[in-house]
């Protein structure tokens, strides 16, 4: 049957692109759904503020007046000048089992971003590292996070099927640590934090972790995550984005900042409870019930998994153990809150600094994701 590719023009059409992505996972028990509002801003050009150095279309497949998939296509010019390069990005991209609505996708996306003048196809990736990127290939059996992306298996052999190519792997780790800090840890604490006059902080809430210390949370991290894959320095105004979109979500016992002698940040971890049940529950929508089932998740006293989103030390104070202090402030807490499972979030599989802070741990590599790429 014939399919009809559509570009979304319409606030109607969003939602339904938005509403695609969770229908198709209907009765998958692994799969954890967005926020569809969450979605609608992220896609939405006046609302995003990536949209000051990307552009974007999005697409529906039709057939019989049916959506049986959709995807963006993504350019992020701050991105392509950084790393020298001319990539269509896409995302989004979720399609029946049927490798001629996926490849209909996919060369609209590619004819779009050819006609900016782009030469490579790369994705699953989206505007920014705060968003979801790359293709699950193992650890379908498991529960989704909220900062992951999830696809079913089937997905894999359309990627293969239009010629892609393998430009990026990211690993994810599940630690099971211990109720007690490692004595090598709490030894080279002692060190690090005399010899570097550098101190763990924390702060109570989203207020107090601005008033202090202003946006420099994410001067860190574009520090840190500088040199990391697809990775460009976000704008000022992306900076109080994502601190008013994310900041109020924390549990701050969770979240553990490192400062100099100068009072500067020079690391930050932040680790959230595991919502995903929560979100399942939400089925994408916060009312009537949903921010009643996610308010109870974020603030339970007893949390199973936690998922730890990120660690960032600036550079001129990486190879100096400061990331150990993280884990002396984090793990106490674990105890408190009976902590079983520490998930750690999308490790470039090339990242062996980072992957070397969970040598000391009981720790397994669960899940794979790929960003794939091909000349257009």
């Amino acid at each position: 049957m014939d399919i009809s590719i559509r570009e979304v023009q319409s606030k109607k059409e969003l939602k339904a692109f938005v509403q695609f992505g969770i229908d198709l996972y209907d009765g998958n028990e692994y799969f954890c759904p967005p926020l569809i509002s969450d979605e609608l801003d992220t896609l939405d050009r006046h609302k995003n503020p990536a949209f000051e150095v990307c552009e974007s279309v999005y697409f529906l497949a039709y057939r019989n007046n049916k959506i049986v998939g959709r995807i963006a296509g993504i350019i992020n010019h701050r991105a392509n000048d950084v790393w020298n390069v001319k990539k269509t990005r896409f995302g989004w991209f979720d399609f029946i089992d049927d490798t001629a609505v996926s490849k209909a996708l996919l060369d609209a996306v590619a004819v779009w971003g050819k006609s900016k003048g782009m030469e490579t196809l790369n994705g699953p990736v989206g505007f920014t590292d705060m968003d979801h990127q790359g293709l699950l290939l193992e650890g379908y059996e498991y529960l989704s996070p909220m900062a992951a992306l999830y696809n079913y298996p089937y997905y894999v052999k359309h990627f293969e099927a239009y010629g892609f190519e393998k430009e990026a792997d990211w690993i994810e780790i599940r630690c099971k640590y211990p109720n007690e800090i490692p004595e090598r840890m709490v030894r080279v604490g002692n060190i690090i934090t005399e010899k570097y006059n550098v101190k763990i902080e924390k702060v109570r809430n989203s207020k107090e972790i601005v008033k202090r210390f202003g946006y420099s949370f994410f001067d860190v991290v574009d520090e840190a995550y500088k040199p990391l894959y697809n990775y460009s320095p976000l704008t000022q105004r992306q900076k109080e984005y994502y601190s008013k979109l994310y900041f109020p979500l924390l549990n701050y016992d969770f979240v553990t900042l490192v400062t100099n002698e100068h009072e500067e940040l020079v690391g930050v971890g932040v680790v959230m409870p595991n919502i995903s049940k929560a979100l399942r529950k939400t089925k994408g929508k916060l009312f009537p019930f949903g921010w009643y089932y996610l308010l109870k998740a974020l603030k339970s006293k007893k949390i199973e998994t936690v998922d730890l989103l990120l660690i960032a030390v600036r550079p001129d104070y990486q190879n100096k153990g400061v990331n150990s202090l993280l884990f002396i402030d984090q793990i106490p807490y674990y105890g408190k809150y009976g902590v079983v499972n520490a998930d750690v979030t999308a490790v470039l599989e090339t990242n062996y600094k980072n992957q070397a802070n969970f040598n000391l741990f009981d720790h397994k590599i669960h899940k794979r994701r790929r960003a794939y790429i091909k000349t257009i």
